[in-house]
């Protein structure tokens, strides 16, 4: 697998999303497509069916040399094998943790990211020793419903501040990369526009061949 600081396409299995479609051969198409991180975020499973889940995506994503990202649930991310968890503001700072050092002691080896919407928010996750910062919503998103945009100011904040690799999130469509990565993003999630793209891996080889042209 890549550094954390070489990835650059994170993608993900959202089970709001699937449309009908399978979890496990979306996964293999956002592999196939050169995503570099695949997160699965099942907000609404129980515990246990996304644990079953999860096994089964490991086996995908370690075969792709992709690293695949367990939301909302480090144990699981340990259970299964899976490099890296994410925890939003309030699963993280809300729960009473102020460092990953709270979380990590069961699971040594794990990555874990964090959610954040302000600078100050930034600032605080870096010194909780975050491996890496998701940066948004950049726009507004059907994704996170009710959460303001932090526009693209934030992303310039982030782009001169943040000191390890993070990712701009929100919104991010092929129409507006362009605007993400003139900001100063080099590394981007995106949800809905592969997801609900009619070739999904075709539209994840677009956003990686657009981040990987865009000028550094």
């Amino acid at each position: 697998m890549k550094p954390l600081a070489d990835c650059l396409l994170y993608a993900f299995v959202d089970t709001a999303y699937l449309d009908g479609r399978h979890p496990v051969e979306l996964c293999r198409q956002l592999c196939d497509g050169g995503a570099d991180l695949v997160q699965l975020r099942a907000k609404d499973w129980s515990a246990n069916d996304i644990s079953r889940l999860a096994k089964r995506l490991a086996s995908i994503t370690a075969d792709a040399g992709v690293r695949l990202v367990i939301n909302d649930h480090p144990e699981i991310a340990a259970e299964v094998g899976a490099p890296t968890a994410h925890l939003g503001q309030e699963d993280f700072f809300d729960a009473g943790h102020r460092h990953i050092d709270d979380v990590k002691p069961s699971y040594p080896v794990l990555e874990l990211g964090l959610s954040t919407h302000a600078p100050e928010q930034a600032r605080r996750a870096c010194e909780a020793g975050a491996d890496y910062v998701a940066i948004g919503p950049v726009f507004e998103t059907p994704t996170k419903p009710g959460r303001p945009a932090v526009t693209l100011d934030y992303v310039r904040w982030a782009a001169a501040n943040i000191n390890r690799p993070w990712f701009a999130i929100g919104g991010i469509n092929l129409e507006t990369l362009d605007d993400v990565l003139a900001a100063g993003a080099r590394r981007v999630c995106v949800v809905s526009a592969i997801l609900r793209a009619p070739d999904v891996t075709g539209a994840c080889r677009q956003f990686k061949e657009r981040i990987l042209s865009a000028p550094r």
